[in-house]
């Protein structure tokens, strides 16, 4: 067999040769800016050009700190065919989680979305390594005069030479780098290879999970700081996809919007996400006929949520699973062909499940006891994984490296799951949010899930806190559906549970609230409402 590298040109390459008249749709403040690949591979080529004149080399790290947009969609690409590596920052993080990160990434050139840059201007001179900043922004917007050194993007690519993609770069050559969302300390850096991200790309277009073909219509709602967006702007652009980017803050109604106007037909994104949308869906007339699949990740969705999109919406929802150290995808819900005549109910247990691995990933789950669980769908343990696209250490860490990998090379995910008789892997909890109430478990996530199944909860979190009689109890925050604020009880909500789950799983308090505090990439912060109970702040 020829040795023939894994790069990322190739994708690339593909989609500007097979697809050049293909579409690329970009939501900007303005409306909607559209160009075809040929167009889009045009400039990447010219963005190449201008990094190399920049002094950008390979090893060197180019940060981003920017929106779903057609820029970014070129950054994506042009860095790693330099053999430079993409580090896409979460513009969500906090001030200091962000200059920790950069520095620790040592980024060289950052380009930064012009609305955004006063996210960056608290700390700016608190970034030693950064030599140069590029703004992202139409030529006529003057670059601020107290940035020293930036430069305008549309500017750039104006006077700049087009150079092609790398063809002597190994396929183990470092590509990307993402951090982790930190719970506790600082965020862990996760480095990518072009060879890990390639497979990761052909996987994300198999049937058996995300699908992506040709055919498609394609729109990433997860952001693209966030793990490399799920490796879909990778693997849209090889297979050849129309391509649509929701750009700036988007709203519900905007996505709606998007969907139906340019018949979008997969979309990916959290579970807040979908909330927002079917909301909108369910009050106002919109035509998604188009959509074939809905990807969720990021946190599970309840059942509730997904019978919803599926009867009342028409549309279905496929559960995936993943992590910054995993690229992400490892598992997608797809349900097995012998399994599709089973009763609805049960296929709806099924979908809310993470699924089964996909084709190229190792997993295991192992117990208490350190041996592997059986495959009965009531034994627990640690899901670990092994393949060719998970991470098998965190960059620059390794104390952080030997509490999160084993000596045989398996990745600790510290997610605690069952798995059935058929393999679908099932999440219980996080290992650090299960609650042991006298003795006995009680999984946050399945009643969170139960709980938002209640026609009148539109979100509902759940966690564990110290208690004299039991050890710990669980306590559950409500956000009321629109309309139902100030009307749903604690005994309402206690009735609900009484038929559907064990008694020691009922909350011992139920606190309304507005909102549910939130991380970077839009899960429940539970450690915000620890922190706040502990305090005497419900």
């Amino acid at each position: 067999m020829m040795e023939y590298p894994l790069l990322l040109s190739h994708l690339f390459n593909r989609g500007r040769k097979l697809f050049a008249k293909k579409q690329i749709a970009s939501r900007t403040l303005e409306g909607v800016f559209r160009y075809t690949y040929a167009d889009f591979a045009g400039r990447v080529l010219r963005l190449m050009g201008a990094l190399k004149g920049m002094g950008v080399k390979e090893g060197d790290v180019v940060g981003t700190f920017a929106w779903n947009d057609f820029r970014h969609l070129e950054i994506y690409f042009a860095v790693p065919m330099l053999g430079a590596i993409l580090h896409t920052i979460n513009l969500r993080l906090f001030p200091d989680q962000l200059a920790y990160i950069i520095n620790h990434a040592e980024d060289k050139v950052i380009f930064v979305g012009d609305d955004i840059l006063p996210l960056l201007k608290p700390f700016i001179d608190k970034l030693p390594n950064v030599e140069r900043f590029v703004v992202l922004a139409e030529k006529e917007n003057a670059v601020p005069e107290d940035l020293e050194g930036a430069l305008n993007y549309e500017t750039l690519l104006e006077t700049a030479g087009p150079i092609e993609p790398r063809q002597d770069l190994s396929e183990w050559t470092p590509c990307g780098l993402c951090y982790t969302t930190a719970t506790s300390g600082n965020p862990k850096g996760v480095i990518y290879t072009h060879r890990g991200l390639f497979l990761h790309s052909m996987a994300t277009g198999m049937v058996d999970s995300a699908g992506l073909s040709e055919s498609d219509v394609v729109m990433p709602v997860v952001p693209m700081f966030h793990v490399n967006g799920w490796g879909i702007p990778f693997a849209a652009v090889g297979v050849g996809a129309n391509i649509v980017l929701p750009g700036p803050k988007p709203t519900p109604k905007d996505l709606v919007e998007l969907i139906e106007a340019e018949r979008v037909t997969t979309v990916a994104g959290l579970p807040t996400v979908w909330v927002g949308m079917a909301d909108t869906l369910l009050n106002e007339r919109h035509d998604v006929s188009s959509l074939r699949v809905i990807v969720n990740g990021g946190a599970a969705i309840p059942k509730a949520l997904i019978e919803t999109f599926e009867k009342k919406i028409g549309v279905p929802i496929m559960q995936g699973y993943g992590m910054t150290e995993t690229s992400p995808i490892v598992t997608v819900g797809w349900i097995k062909s012998g399994l599709r005549e089973l009763p609805y109910d049960e296929l709806l247990s099924i979908k809310a499940k993470q699924g089964l691995p996909l084709f190229g990933v190792d997993f295991r789950v192992v117990g208490p006891d350190g041996k592997e669980i059986a495959w009965n769908g009531k034994e627990i343990g640690e899901l670990q994984f092994r393949g060719p696209w998970i991470a098998k250490e965190y960059f620059k860490d390794p104390e952080m490296t030997k509490a999160s990998f084993t000596a045989d090379g398996w990745f600790r995910t510290q997610d605690i799951v069952t798995v059935d008789e058929e393999g679908y892997i099932l999440i219980v909890d996080r290992e650090r949010d299960l609650i042991k109430s006298g003795g006995e478990w009680v999984s946050s996530l399945d009643l969170e899930n139960t709980l938002m199944a209640h026609p009148k909860v539109a979100e509902a979190c759940v966690i564990g806190v110290p208690d004299e009689k039991w050890g710990e109890c669980p306590v559950a925050y409500i956000v009321a559906r629109k309309g139902f604020q100030g009307s749903l009880t604690k005994e309402e909500l206690a009735s609900f549970l009484k038929d559907r789950v064990a008694s020691f799983w009922i909350p011992g308090a139920f606190y309304f609230v507005s909102e549910i505090p939130k991380t970077s990439v839009g899960k429940f912060s539970k450690r915000i409402l620890r922190d706040r109970y502990l305090s005497g702040i419900v």
